[in-house]
């Protein structure tokens, strides 16, 4: 639809240029000429923007945006001004105009401000929507998502949730694999079970086949008592093992078992015991490129990867960013107890830009910073981190046409196989699909770029 403008002015030789240079531009456009009109114009159909002249017979154009502003409208209202009267251009802008143009008016600069003011708006009203939406209630109040892609993540694991086999979560870290985790969990027959989780990277090697197993007082040195491990733990419920490419090559072969068999032994024990747990894993790691180097075995990769569910990154995910941000706005100011009630409209176009390298929890880290240092009831560009406040992402493709900005073909190609890279999660399987290379050549320009093959892609956390 297109956009609605209300034209307020009682020089109609100026409502009509502006009516017609708007018209001209696809603009859906309304005149009066007066503020008495303007008003019932409005009354009867919703504006989405008002031009309006300052100095009116009747009704100024000053007391059109205190009515505006009483009645609790958002609409925008630009004002109109001749170069004498200034002053009144800016108390205008105190009592509620998005901005002034001084005449004779430049139709242009006009233009500009009306595209701004209409974009504000825009943005305003989404991130009331998705404060809104924030408030709805949830089976799981950490699954906050309303873009396409996460609609289909989140279809996949509820359609999975019912049935016992071994899901195999993938993505970038930050992306909220655990909280997918506790998703399939929730909405499986298990949910009134335990829900165990542990991150194998966080474990030293020693000490993980206990963790996991369990052990016999006196099966070394410390284990004065003895100690079930968390297979035995989560029995009747899940388990979750996140980061599992870091699981110790040697101990592999016994989660295998485990898995196969659904019993286990602890550590210094000779008798085996039954355990009925539902497995699900996670990694940011490339495991079928692990499967070829050899440190992970492809037997226990096939077991634990019967439905792999892939986590997009939040760069992928649209407006879920400014969803997240209401969330966790909501969060930290309860716990600070600030007043702090959403985003301002630069402020959330600021985060709809930024690329977000660390996903999800460099989201939650900015909004905590942002929920902390500002005085306002809602977070303005100024609340955020440096470089969120200066973007400087580089494009894919070039936008300049001047010759000396043209980077050669080289450069494009390793923009591109790194941004394809990175949107896929570092997965080098998938990255040669979309790219339409073979793997080794991939391999050869990721080492050129110094990327190592199945590590997280670059900017990732």
């Amino acid at each position: 639809m297109p956009s609605r403008v209300v034209v307020v002015d009682d020089d109609a030789d100026l409502r009509k240029m502006l009516a017609a240079q708007l018209q001209r531009r696809g603009y859906e456009v309304r005149t009066a000429s007066s503020g008495e009109e303007a008003l019932a114009a409005t009354c009867e159909s919703d504006a989405d923007i008002v031009i309006t002249d300052i100095s009116m017979r009747g009704m100024s154009g000053l007391e059109l945006c205190k009515r505006f502003v009483a009645s609790g409208r958002d609409t925008p209202v630009l004002v109109l001004t001749a170069f004498g009267s200034l002053d009144t251009a800016v108390d205008a802008l105190r009592a509620g105009a998005t901005d002034f143009i001084t005449k004779p008016v430049d139709v242009e600069l006009l233009m500009f401000s009306l595209e701004r003011a209409l974009e504000q708006r825009s943005m305003k009203q989404e991130v009331h929507r998705l404060r809104e939406l924030v408030k709805a209630p949830s089976v799981n109040e950490d699954w906050i998502a309303d873009s396409e892609p996460m609609h289909r993540v989140r279809s996949t694991l509820q359609r999975v949730a019912n049935t016992d086999v071994s899901v195999l979560i993938s993505g970038e870290s930050g992306t909220g694999k655990e909280v997918a985790a506790r998703m399939v969990h929730e909405h499986s027959s298990r949910r009134d079970g335990p829900f165990v989780a542990i991150n194998c990277s966080a474990l030293p090697e020693s000490l993980m086949e206990s963790e996991l197993f369990g052990h016999r007082r006196g099966a070394f040195t410390g284990a004065v008592t003895d100690r079930d491990g968390l297979f035995a733990r989560a029995h009747g419920g899940t388990l979750f093992l996140d980061e599992i490419g870091e699981l110790p090559l040697g101990l592999q072969p016994k989660l295998l078992r485990a898995l196969q068999e659904r019993r286990i032994r602890r550590v210094g024990d000779d008798v085996e015991v039954p355990v009925d747990v539902r497995f699900v894993s996670a990694s940011n790691r490339d495991l079928e490129h692990m499967v070829e180097l050899g440190t992970f075995r492809e037997d226990l990769f096939y077991r634990i990867n019967v439905v792999v569910v892939h986590l997009p990154p939040l760069s992928a995910r649209g407006n879920d960013v400014l969803l997240l941000a209401q969330h966790f706005i909501n969060r930290y100011a309860a716990a600070t107890g600030k007043p702090v009630q959403g985003l301002s409209p630069a402020a959330a176009a600021a985060l709809l830009h930024h690329h977000w390298p660390g996903n999800v929890r460099e989201l939650g880290n900015c909004i905590e910073r942002a929920v902390a240092l500002t005085e306002h009831e809602q977070i303005v560009v100024e609340d955020l981190p440096e470089k969120l406040r200066k973007q400087d992402s580089q494009p894919v493709l070039p936008t300049s046409r001047c010759l000396e900005d043209l980077p050669p073909l080289s450069e494009i190609e390793k923009r591109y196989i790194l941004w394809v890279y990175e949107a896929v999660g570092g997965s080098s399987s998938r990255a040669v699909q979309v790219l339409g290379m073979d793997r080794k050549t991939l391999y050869r320009r990721l080492q050129q770029y110094r990327v190592v093959p199945g590590s997280e892609p670059p900017g990732a956390t």
